[in-house]
């Protein structure tokens, strides 16, 4: 499996137990839905390897403890300590309405209300305290923060996004 085939699922943060068991800490709103897995891949190495679990409880939130099938002690555990946890792009729940992942707009067409076409979509930036929309037209670099109220349409099937930006925005960049 390739890592840009897969999501980011969390970091294994401590070991739980000396027979092995790890805590990941979970990088989702909804924790819950990744109780009942059967495995995930671990990045170790740059190279991502599966893993099958035996059990899981989660556990303070977004906390969950892990016993994997392969992990008999506290020095199997410690090789994978601070590893990322991925699982495949494939199991992301499906979003509608306004909602998306970041992967998944990337390639879409920007379209504002007011200016018509901006460009297309190219990457978000979200190192920043916004996460920004990083749209490209003609070689020229468009930034748009992805705020709620900015977002009028994700149209999936047109592969499109129609914005709503404060008047002076775009003109910044023309």
């Amino acid at each position: 499996m390739r890592k840009e085939d897969c999501f980011y699922l969390g970091r294994i943060v401590r070991k739980h137990s000396f027979k092995g068991e790890v805590v990941l800490k979970l990088d989702t709103d909804e924790p819950e839905l990744y109780q009942e897995m059967e495995s995930v891949f671990v990045n170790i190495g740059n190279n991502m390897i599966p893993f099958f679990i035996k059990d899981s409880l989660l556990q303070k939130g977004n906390q969950l403890r892990v016993n994997f099938e392969t992990i008999q002690s506290e020095a199997d555990a410690d090789a994978l300590l601070k590893a990322g946890v991925y699982l495949p792009l494939s199991m992301l729940p499906k979003l509608t309405g306004k909602k998306f992942y970041f992967h998944e707009i990337i390639g879409f067409a920007a379209e504002d209300i007011a200016y018509g076409a901006i460009g297309t979509v190219t990457g978000v930036n979200d190192s920043s305290a916004q996460p920004l929309f990083e749209i490209e037209k003609e070689g020229m670099q468009i930034l748009v923060p992805m705020i709620d109220d900015f977002i009028v349409k994700i149209d999936r099937e047109q592969q499109k996004i129609l914005l709503k930006t404060p008047a002076g925005l775009l003109d910044m960049y023309r």
